[in-house]
């Protein structure tokens, strides 16, 4: 049978486009928000978690709330040539909302245990903070960085609720490997949806295992220490 990757190459794209901009704004939100006072951090903390506990659908329901065409944020946008409904690249901010929760918690825990001692002794050495976060914190917390990173990676990979909401599914434009196989399944084609859903474990089954991989180095580099 001729199969058309279009979904697999679509479905790449938008996790790793989508995964990059989880990684710099969960890791600018936990650093940040790590040093809030404790009752605002609670209340921050909860906004920014909300996507990982509400419904895909809610979430692209809000979404469509905010960047419909007929909202005056998408009609705004939609002026300067940037429509997120209907479009490929709608799937880049519906994985990434629904992904930023994991790489921000995550982030977060790696920031909180790490040592402060360490950063003390660098700011009496005279470096900056910029050193000190990137040189210094950054590698400490690598592990549980990485791990936000690939957990962020396989959500928005298999995201399908905020992104049907969103961009919907159209042939060759913002078809997905989640939206194909349901479309698949409606149409009775339970070959192709097969294969999908076989693509869509085996990509799964290896983030998963490097999850476990650095998870393991993590627990054998606790134990060293």
């Amino acid at each position: 049978m001729a199969v058309d990757f279009y979904p697999l190459w679509n479905t790449l794209r938008i996790s790793a486009v989508s995964c990059v901009l989880v990684f710099f704004s969960g890791i600018f939100f936990a650093y940040y928000i790590a040093k809030l006072p404790g009752i605002l951090k609670g209340i921050v903390d909860v906004i920014l978690t909300l996507p990982m506990v509400l419904p895909p659908t809610v979430c692209g329901y809000f979404l469509l709330l905010l960047f419909g065409t007929r909202r005056s944020l998408g009609a705004f946008l939609l002026q300067h040539g940037i429509k997120f409904v209907m479009n490929w690249y709608g799937g880049i901010l519906t994985s990434a909302v629904v992904a930023f929760p994991l790489m921000y918690r995550t982030a977060r825990g790696a920031f909180e245990s790490f040592d402060p001692n360490l950063a003390y002794s660098a700011q009496t050495l005279g470096l900056s903070n910029t050193y000190i976060f990137w040189c210094i914190r950054m590698p400490a917390c690598r592990q549980g960085i990485l791990a936000g990173v690939v957990l962020a990676f396989a959500r928005a990979l298999g995201e399908y609720g905020a992104t049907s909401m969103l961009i919907g599914y159209t042939p060759g434009k913002t078809a997905t490997i989640a939206t194909t196989v349901y479309q698949l399944w409606r149409t009775n084609n339970e070959k192709e949806a097969l294969f999908w859903v076989l693509v869509n474990l085996f990509i799964s089954t290896c983030i998963l295992l490097l999850v476990n991989l650095l998870e393991n180095k993590r627990k054998i580099r606790r134990a060293e220490e």
